[in-house]
């Protein structure tokens, strides 16, 4: 009788082992998708065990999420990464870009970005983007200040780790759209519109990507922002261009980058740091991030090639600023494709966006409107198509939560086309809105004169060389 209840004992031992090995949660966190804004909001995913039937009470209890010293690394390097990419990267890059009297002034608006966003992220950015859901559109304030946002574990990174990752990538949408009003906007009217756009614009669409909002419940796929950070970005520049005006002499002055060298130097930190933007974003040392940086890199070397081939069957000449162009526009376009396709189809994805940028450039030039350094091109088209093509390219090897139209899920493009529209609506309406309530108040554009006499003057009383 004693042994028949030792077996019966050990049996159902086994079967107690057997039942908890098999539960989700207890497969190795670092194969799974990232942890998502939804678990900021304290909902279950694959890193936490999900809620199961009482058990008896003499069963183990699942162990509590534990800190992993190698994502922890991963994720706090891909952070200052993504960071280098504001400053100096965008920075350089943009900086180049315009002419010598303005040189300052662009590179300062990166630069005060970074500073301006770190704050507001603190105090209520990031409470907004990952607090917990209301009505699938926008955080609750549980966050604010980073109330409850400390050393504990998220996932297998700290809580403090994953807020800052998500900072750099607030940081630098805003820095990027400063592109198309260069060289005209009034530097206060920069503060405040950067405020409300983070606020009204960046928070809200991040909650529904990446924060347990609707786009995220409908199964949108954005690895690492094409719609969260270049969509938004870009649409947001094409409607400041379009509402600041041309600046005075367009199309009849020489209006060339003052700088390419600089210009060089900012894109190849861009590429360098977008390792960080892209890898990290699967938020431990893994597999995953190994395939994004592939991926990352692959995408970028064709879309600059792309760009090259067609800029020089198209104007006889290949040259290093298209090059240094299209390489971003790669990066762009893989970004939110990252961790979802393969490296064949990194390269078809970069080099669609070579092609489709440069032909947006040129459409730029043929209506008109004045988007200073191109930003709607690279960032919105390429966004826009990178989002597109992860509905066609999404590939179950790589990531089993995506799945596009060729690997036999249509109904993936639906919804990417679904999340493409629906940041275009919230960026280019709410952009619009924001511009007129600045311009109402503090005004949005220099005099005539100060334009004339270039904002590191008339804005900051500083120049950028002492020759």
């Amino acid at each position: 009788m004693r042994n028949r209840r030792i077996v019966n004992g050990l049996t159902g031992v086994l079967l107690l082992l057997a039942v908890y090995a098999l539960i989700p949660g207890r497969i190795n966190a670092q194969e799974t998708v990232p942890p998502s804004a939804a678990e900021a909001a304290g909902a279950e995913t694959e890193m936490t065990a999900p809620a199961v039937e009482a058990a008896p009470a003499e069963e183990a209890a699942p162990a509590p999420p534990t800190i992993n010293s190698g994502d922890t690394a991963w994720l706090l390097t891909s952070s200052a990464l993504v960071l280098a990419m504001t400053a100096p990267g965008l920075a350089l890059f943009y900086g180049g870009l315009v002419r010598r009297k303005n040189v300052l002034g662009t590179m300062m608006h990166s630069f005060i970005a970074l500073c301006l966003i770190s704050v507001q992220w603190v105090l209520i950015g990031y409470s907004l983007a990952f607090g917990p859901d209301v009505a699938k559109i926008i955080g609750g304030l549980s966050y604010v200040g980073l109330s409850g946002v400390g050393q504990d574990p998220f996932g297998t990174v700290p809580h403090l780790a994953f807020m800052v990752f998500q900072l750099v990538f607030a940081v630098i949408t805003l820095g990027l759209i400063t592109g198309a009003f260069a060289e005209r906007m009034k530097f206060g009217a920069y503060i405040v519109f950067g405020l409300l756009w983070s606020t009204f614009i960046y928070d809200p669409l991040a909650h529904w990507v990446w924060g347990g909002g609707w786009l995220m419940a409908l199964g949108a796929l954005d690895f690492a922002g094409g719609t969260v950070v270049h969509i938004s970005s870009g649409v947001s520049a094409l409607v400041c261009a379009v509402v600041l005006g041309k600046r005075i002499g367009f199309g009849k002055e020489h209006m060339a980058p003052h700088n390419l060298t600089l210009v060089l130097i900012g894109a190849s930190l861009l590429w360098f740091g977008w390792f960080g933007f892209n890898a990290g974003s699967a938020l431990a040392a893994n597999g995953l991030a190994a395939s994004a940086f592939v991926t990352t890199n692959t995408a970028a070397a064709a879309a600059a090639l792309a760009w090259m081939f067609t800029e020089w069957a198209y104007r006889g000449k290949p040259t290093m600023l298209g090059a240094a162009s299209g390489a971003v526009a790669g990066l762009v376009a893989i970004t939110p494709a990252s961790g979802f396709v393969g490296p064949v189809s990194s390269i078809i994805i970069g080099a669609g966006a070579g092609v489709i940028c440069y032909l947006a450039v040129l459409v730029k030039e043929k209506i008109g409107y004045d988007d200073s350094l191109d930003v709607f091109a690279v960032h919105g088209m390429g966004g826009t198509w990178g989002a597109l093509a992860t509905g066609l390219f999404a590939d179950p090897a790589v990531n089993s939560l995506g799945k596009g139209l060729f690997f036999g899920n249509p109904g993936q493009l639906v919804t990417q086309i679904i999340a493409v529209l629906a940041t275009w609506v919230l960026a280019g309406v709410g952009t619009f809105i924001i511009l007129k309530i600045v311009d109402a108040t503090v005004g949005l554009r220099v005099t005539e004169e100060e334009e004339r006499m270039g904002l590191d003057l008339s804005q900051h009383n500083e120049s950028g060389y002492v020759l």
